[in-house]
């Protein structure tokens, strides 16, 4: 379903399940398809609600520059305008960007977080993958690559605001540094990290089931809340 949130965004939302609500939120570049996979799973103890960004799948495209804080804010009016409570949220890459923030700004719907593989700055980036990015941003001047290479720009310390439990999720071969995340578990006080050997910063992820019984464990667990 199409909801528009202001005069000039309309977010593309798939509903499907049932159960407590779930938000999907995708990375740079992508869709909610990225999800399709482990979304059959979850629907049979979640309502899910998996979400196209501003700019990308179904979605508004308005060509307009914006920011994390853009994207955390369509977020914010999306769940008002659903009137969702007790919300869980999945967000993988800038999705997991998007769950941090809200978290920060200690949103009363929040229920749980699940930050996949995000970032707090763009000093995080390794040196290989930011190169290429680099490159890619000369060649193309793609707004979502200057993003990229200029946000977020998250204070470690304001980290300490998320009150809720939070699960920080990585790949053992991921674009960040490894004490990034690190950093991210000790400053959130209900934080568990969690490291996919093996897999890098989206194939733990995309088109694959791998975290369903880890979301299963950290979203269904009473003792967490």
């Amino acid at each position: 379903m199409q909801v528009k949130i202001t005069e000039k965004i309309t977010l593309n939302v798939e509903v499907s399940g049932h159960g407590p609500a779930m938000l999907l939120l995708h990375g740079n570049g992508e869709d909610h398809h990225i999800f399709d996979t482990i979304a059959e799973k979850l629907q049979q103890h979640f309502t899910l609600y998996a979400v196209d960004s501003r700019e990308h799948g179904s979605s508004t495209k308005t060509g307009i520059t914006f920011n994390y804080e853009d994207m955390a804010e369509d977020i914010h009016l999306l769940i008002n305008q659903l009137g969702l409570k007790e919300v869980n949220i999945v967000g993988f890459s800038d999705g997991g960007i998007i769950a941090l923030l809200l978290g920060i700004r200690q949103e009363v719907y929040l229920n749980k977080i699940a930050s996949l593989s995000p970032n707090l700055s763009p000093k995080d980036w390794k040196k290989k993958p930011l190169q290429y990015l680099e490159q890619k941003y000369k060649e193309t001047k793609d707004p979502a690559f200057y993003l990229m290479l200029n946000e977020p720009n998250i204070d470690p310390e304001a980290l300490k605001k998320i009150q809720i439990p939070s699960l920080i999720t990585a790949g053992e071969n991921d674009l960040f540094y490894r004490s990034m995340y690190r950093t991210i578990e000790n400053q959130i006080p209900d934080a568990t990290l969690k490291i996919i050997k093996g897999h890098d910063h989206s194939s733990y992820i995309i088109d694959t089931d791998l975290l369903y019984n880890d979301f299963i464990q950290f979203f269904e667990d009473e003792k967490s809340k």
